[in-house]
């Protein structure tokens, strides 16, 4: 006799299909919300201890406590951002009012390279591919601008909703999430714990690597040693080159100046000292807020960067750790145990 397939077993398949094919389906249309998700997923971590506090303590509404978070989220964390911008803004606004001195002074510095070492940096095909990148890149900025402004408007209206309606979320939740409630515990607790210590222990460190770049520029004199300091705290945050972005250019602007000495302190004191801190506060600070791996941590802001942008510094990390987190719950899920070393195989 064929064994028929149960009706349920139909029924259920055909579900699963159906809600799989939506979530393609709606998962292409909002892809480009993601990075404002993750934003607003960010700060609810940040601020969910406080909204319970505002509500539980002190009897706030809850429109009124996710409001006042809201604002105060946005001073300390986005203002100093928006601060930074305005500086690097008018910085591109001089070089542009002052493009043929600048210019110049560059190729001055250029041929004085080219003299010394007997080489040729100027020629047609290079002045080509700058021109190129400089036509490609600036677009490219501009949109990036207005995607930052537009995902910051988004996350604010994700976050105020996760705010409000924050102790129903997470009862949904665990009600959905189709595993033990131990598992669901683990992964809610890995997830929040990466979070926190990514989003505080990121900028905490560019902070402390600027700082030490800081007292460098102060002690050889740097022109504008506190918009240098801006520059080694923003770049110390990006992957593969990070601080060197801002200490390399400052040592070649020595170099350019006739400062041969100052040009070489730089550079050894950029790749020496502000080079190492970085490895050793990265090391220690995510260490003690999160026990992260300095590795997980190199390689997911490499990960995230590409898939998330900015927001990648934070999420790519996270990325990592919630694979090896899923491996941890499906043996625990499945009662998979580790083999002894002398069990057969």
């Amino acid at each position: 006799m064929k064994q028929q397939i149960p009706n349920n077993a139909i029924r259920q398949v055909l579900i699963l299909a159906t809600i799989i094919a939506l979530g393609i389906v709606l998962f292409n249309q909002l892809k480009t919300l993601i990075p404002a998700f993750l934003g607003a997923y960010t700060l609810y971590v940040l601020l969910r201890k406080w909204m319970f506090i505002l509500m539980g303590k002190y009897k706030w509404k809850k429109s009124l406590s996710a409001a006042l978070l809201m604002l105060l989220s946005f001073l300390i964390i986005l203002l100093p951002i928006f601060l930074v911008a305005n500086m690097l803004t008018t910085k591109v606004a001089f070089f542009m009012e002052h493009s043929q001195e600048v210019l110049g002074s560059i190729q001055s510095f250029v041929e004085k390279i080219e003299a010394q070492y007997k080489i040729q940096i100027l020629t047609s095909a290079n002045l080509e591919k700058v021109t190129a990148w400089g036509g490609n890149t600036l677009p490219k900025i501009l949109g990036a601008t207005f995607d930052t402004l537009t995902t910051i408007v988004i996350m604010y209206f994700i976050l105020y909703f996760m705010l409000v309606d924050g102790r129903k979320m997470e009862s949904n939740f665990y009600d959905w999430v189709p595993l033990k409630d131990e598992n669901t515990l683990l992964l809610r607790k890995e997830l929040n714990s990466m979070v926190y210590s990514n989003a505080i222990g990121i900028p905490l460190i560019a902070i402390l690597q600027g700082i030490v770049g800081l007292i460098g520029y102060l002690i050889l004199g740097v022109d504008e040693p506190w918009f240098w300091f801006v520059i080694t705290c923003i770049t110390s945050m990006l992957p593969v080159l990070g601080a060197a972005i801002a200490y390399i250019p400052v040592s070649l602007l020595f170099f350019a100046n006739g400062h041969n000495g100052k040009g070489l302190i730089m550079l050894i004191y950029g790749l020496g000292i502000i080079g190492t801190v970085d490895n050793l506060f990265r090391f220690i600070v995510l260490k003690r807020l999160g026990d992260v791996h300095p590795l997980i941590t190199g390689f997911g802001v490499i990960i995230g960067v590409g898939l998330f942008g900015f927001i990648g510094l934070i999420f790519g990390p996270i990325l990592i750790s919630l694979f090896l987190v899923l491996i941890k719950i499906y043996a625990n899920e499945f009662n998979i145990e580790k083999r002894g070393e002398g069990s057969p195989r």
